[in-house]
């Protein structure tokens, strides 16, 4: 049985003008926060995220519940430019109950690093959040292959645990194939790293960016504004890989988030996650 996040606050889930969507978010989900107009920031135990002016007048930001975060009671509290609380509301974080999968990965896979200015690209990439809002819902699948990884599993790689958790998806693609922007945005990277091998990353806007990784060449350039599903590169195996396929992850705010949340895709049949996976349709948008 999954447990939901349940947001509890004097007078229901909605108090005023200040509102989650969705109500009910799982560990690894993304809870868009809504300021009703006089909100700067909202917080999340030591994760304070900017509320962004909306079309509708209104202000949102994506709050990412981390994976790792323990099921248990917590509080949401948005903030005014000072820092002061306007307004706070208890979260009730429940267990998404990720799997475990084991990689069989060659001794030189193993040994594979990540270089110091891979590391470093890739921190100021997700550091960077920046105001303008490109992306729409719904988000859009990168290639069309099922799901070999799925999101949030606990990673053992040849049997022993890495103490670390599958960040991103993992879908099967032909070798050669194009990966399309799963949302329109401007793209940060596109260079070729030694661990996440052939890499473009997008930065959305408003603290949403979605980054892909082995692909075997690239389509676009750093710095092109992209639409939603343009040709940003084509699958490969480069980099710690064991073969074609694209391995890709969605941020909130620099914090992966499962991107079911956002897209509908199938599990592959010969997946090696240890438990049964069921299609997972995108949640609802506000």
């Amino acid at each position: 049985m999954r447990w939901m996040i349940v947001l509890l606050a004097a007078g229901g889930a909605f108090a005023g003008d200040f509102r989650v969507d969705p109500t009910s978010v799982l560990q690894g989900q993304t809870l868009k926060v809504y300021g009703g107009g006089t909100a700067q920031s909202a917080r999340l135990q030591d994760r304070t995220i900017r509320l962004f002016a909306q079309l509708d007048g209104d202000e949102m930001g994506l709050m990412p519940i981390g994976v790792l975060l323990k099921p248990g009671g917590y509080k949401l509290e948005w903030l005014d430019s000072g820092g002061a609380v306007l307004h706070s509301m208890d979260l009730d974080v429940g267990n998404a109950h990720y799997a475990k999968q084991n990689i069989v990965l060659t001794k030189a896979l193993t040994e594979l690093k990540s270089t110091p200015d891979e590391r470093a690209s890739v921190a100021a990439f997700l550091a960077e959040v920046s105001p303008q809002r490109y992306w729409q819902e719904p988000l859009e699948a990168p290639i069309a292959g099922c799901i070999t990884s799925p999101f949030g599993v606990e990673r053992l790689h040849n049997g022993k645990p890495t103490g670390d958790y599958h960040a991103g998806l993992d879908q099967r693609g032909q070798a050669g194939s194009p990966v399309h922007a799963a949302a329109a945005g401007i793209v940060k990277l596109a260079r070729q790293f030694t661990l996440r091998g052939g890499t473009v990353a997008i930065d959305h806007g408003q603290g949403l960016e979605s980054i892909y990784l082995h692909m075997s060449g690239f389509a676009v350039k750093e710095g092109e504004l992209v639409q939603q599903g343009a040709v940003i590169g084509y699958v490969g195996s480069t980099g710690r890989s064991t073969g074609p396929h694209l391995h890709w992850t969605l941020y909130a705010n620099g914090q992966p988030v499962n991107p079911l949340q956002w897209i509908s895709l199938t599990p592959c049949e010969s997946s090696s996650s240890t438990k049964p996976r069921r299609k997972h349709p995108p949640t609802k948008a506000a």
